[in-house]
């Protein structure tokens, strides 16, 4: 690898290139490999096994689809589970809705410590803030025997590919179902359609076969993911939970002064519009 770029091997047809400024870190976690390094464009990024995982440039974007649709979208969501995420950006944006109580199930607790030394803006306050709970275990082992219930689910996971693919099966959706309350929402990392689009496809079938009498995507752009549009997973109890207008959304938000650079009640409201060459995979 050279030491001015950094070459993603995700895709074995497409690469996309990095221009490196500064290396920053590397290590071999028990996981995986981890390594973090600063760019003009995106400013810091982690990469997992060679596979971008978060920027600070674009990184409020996935955060705040991944967790205040799906929040916002319940209306009275307390208990909030975020299975991955370790560097605590999903965590950051829970954080912000004062009624919720998020956990945060992290399998390497080397990502948590990582991610507060070496992109403390992203979300070391959040790791450190008292209302947080972070619990060091696999995310699969937690959800069949943890015995808790919560209103919201969210699967921060990396691709279904080495330690993430076992957050993409339908009985860790069905152990899910069971975590969840009685109008519960399940939301996942679903990849990027144009480039993986039988990841959408078997998970959509999985949604379905867990129980869950909803189950759609919605979509985010994420420019660091590159492809086109990001899809994240929706699997609901309650279809009642989409599906809402503007001014209900604005309504339910109010006063509570939410801080965003990319959600807006609009955007909640039209995210579940999908592209034909999305919806053509729900097959």
């Amino acid at each position: 690898m050279s030491t001015d770029r950094f070459e993603e091997t995700l895709y074995p047809g497409w690469r996309q290139i990095f221009a490196v400024d500064r290396w920053i870190h590397r290590e071999q976690t028990e996981h995986q490999d981890l390594a973090m390094f600063e760019t003009p464009v995106f400013g810091r990024v982690l990469a997992l096994d060679g596979v971008i995982q978060i920027t600070e440039g674009d990184e409020f974007m996935y955060q705040e689809m991944m967790v205040h649709v799906p929040i916002i979208g319940h209306g009275a969501a307390r208990r909030v589970c975020i299975v991955g995420g370790g560097d605590g950006g999903c965590l950051r944006e829970a954080l912000k809705h004062p009624a919720v109580e998020p956990t945060l199930v992290e399998i390497d607790a080397g990502v948590v410590e990582f991610s507060k030394q070496w992109l403390p803006a992203i979300g070391k306050a959040a790791l450190e803030d008292p209302r947080a709970r972070i619990v060091i275990a696999d995310g699969v082992d937690f959800m069949k025997t943890s015995g808790e219930t919560f209103d919201v689910i969210i699967v921060d996971s990396t691709d279904p590919h080495g330690p993430g693919e076992v957050l993409f099966t339908q009985d860790f959706y069905a152990d899910c179902h069971a975590r969840l309350s009685e109008r519960g929402i399940l939301v996942t990392q679903n990849g990027v359609p144009f480039t993986q689009g039988e990841e959408l496809t078997t998970s959509w079938h999985r949604f379905r076969g867990a129980g869950f009498a909803d189950a759609t995507f919605y979509v985010v752009p994420v420019p660091s993911y590159v492809g086109g549009f990001m899809a994240l997973g929706w699997a609901s109890k309650d279809p009642a939970n989409r599906g809402l207008s503007a001014d209900e959304i604005a309504r339910r938000i109010d006063g509570l002064e939410l801080d965003t650079r990319y959600w807006t009640p609009e955007i909640q409201s039209a995210c579940f519009a999908l592209p034909r060459y999305v919806r053509d995979l729900m097959r």
